[in-house]
């Protein structure tokens, strides 16, 4: 069948590594694409979120599965889209409904699903512009750091962590006030601070039953030992060492059956990724976010430990039958470390060509902000490159992939030398 996958990052190019790998897949078409999936893909030039122009390419190109990478299109509403559309109802797409879309589109609609269904997160309450007051008096309530997050969504960089209240209120007044996020933050979560490690889980589900992927651990801030501003993700590790058997039991008994079976119960109609950022505060697992979609860079370190074709494995989401497969995965450890421009996350420049991505070897290369300009591969994002690699533990995997950014050059590189330091 031909697909298409709709974004344009390093997720995206992870996407169409596997699905290209698949002898189900006839065609495979990427919207808009970068300089990597041009090369196992066709690239067309469509925004995510021109909904029209991607209803044509699906009609024109016969495309049976959508693959959604980014949140944006899911958020707008592209599932209902489709299943609305007489054209378009029976195109597989990989994705949730809007409403179910609004677990990561609204912090405080995820915040209200959690305490419904019991699953364990902070405690929290949420103000706007008219209850800037009380906010403040709820902060005099907590005991630092304080956590603020933007309501909507503000591209992974809505949430601060303050240690002083008075910088909090005055960021707090910033956001609802100033729009410090602009709409984002029309509305602010204050919640508890949770003194403990990160990590992410990923399930995969068809509305009914649901599949866990590898867990991962990714890095969110510019600075070694995590410090400086956050960013989209600096890398990431799968699986997470520390989340032993007993720990991920906790997970599906605490986290994901009642995440699954809330779905079900409110009828939110949910076929896609339902990304659980989690934190281990002593030995249990409490729930700081959801995404309705695979995180990035955490597919570049988990989609490739996944053996199992995914075009089978999203044909079973449509179906509504994932209780019938067997999920296959590599037992060794997975690493990604992600190039930025220099100046990432603030102003950077974009068009600067990339040298010595065919000199590495034993890694796997996903292009994240890249183009192609005539036969040259230039960087056209913040995060540029993601280099991951496979070995017996994460250590070994993070040499490889540290050798291999040896052999990568473009104007400014940086990235982070110091993945890992927390396990």
């Amino acid at each position: 069948m031909n697909i298409l996958v709709l974004g344009s990052g390093g997720r995206e190019h992870t996407f169409a590594y596997k699905i290209a790998q698949s002898e189900l897949c006839s065609t495979l078409f990427v919207a808009p694409g970068n300089a990597g999936t041009a090369s196992i893909a066709i690239n067309v030039p469509i925004s995510v979120t021109d909904f029209s122009a991607i209803k044509n390419l699906v009609l024109k190109e016969d495309i049976k599965m959508v693959v959604v990478g980014p949140e944006d299109p899911l958020v707008l509403g592209i599932t209902d889209y489709f299943t609305k559309d007489d054209q378009l109802k029976n195109v597989v797409v990989i994705g949730p409904s809007k409403e179910g879309a609004k677990l990561e589109g609204s912090k405080e609609y995820a915040k209200e699903f959690l305490f419904r269904h019991n699953i364990p997160t902070a405690a929290y309450q949420s103000f706007t512009a008219t209850t800037v007051e009380e906010g403040k008096q709820f902060l005099e309530t907590l005991n630092a750091p304080y956590v603020l997050k933007a309501d909507g969504l503000a591209a992974g960089k809505g949430v601060l962590i303050l240690q002083d209240i008075e910088e909090a209120k005055n960021e707090l007044e910033n956001m609802l006030t100033n729009k410090k996020f602009g709409a984002a933050s029309e509305k602010v979560v204050i919640e508890e601070f949770l003194d403990g490690i990160e990590l992410s889980v990923f399930v995969l589900t068809d509305g009914k039953n649901y599949v866990t992927l590898p867990t991962a651990k990714d890095y969110k801030r510019i600075g070694e030992g995590d410090t400086g501003l956050n960013t989209g993700g600096m890398g990431a590790i799968s699986p997470v060492p520390f989340a032993d058997e007993v720990f991920m039991t906790k997970i599906e008994e605490q986290i994901i059956k009642p995440t699954v079976n809330g779905l079900i119960k409110e009828n939110i109609d949910y076929k896609g990724f339902v990304f659980i950022g989690l934190i281990k505060v002593g030995d249990d697992p409490k729930v700081i976010e959801y995404n309705v979609r695979m995180g990035d860079p955490e597919t570049e370190a988990v989609l490739p430990r996944v053996k199992t074709d995914l075009v089978a494995l999203f044909k079973h989401v449509g179906d509504q039958s994932l209780d019938k497969i067997d999920l296959e995965i590599d037992q060794r450890s997975a690493t990604t470390v992600m190039t930025v421009s220099g100046g990432y996350p603030e102003a950077y420049q974009k068009g600067k060509e990339i040298t010595g991505i065919d000199s590495i070897s034993e890694s796997i290369v996903f292009h994240a902000g890249t183009k192609l300009e005539g036969d040259k591969v230039v960087t056209n994002g913040g995060r540029v490159i993601a280099i991951t690699s496979f070995d017996e533990d994460f250590r070994k995997a993070l040499k490889k992939s540290y050798e291999n950014i040896e052999k990568l050059h473009f104007d400014k590189m940086y990235y982070r030398k110091d993945l890992g330091f927390d396990l």
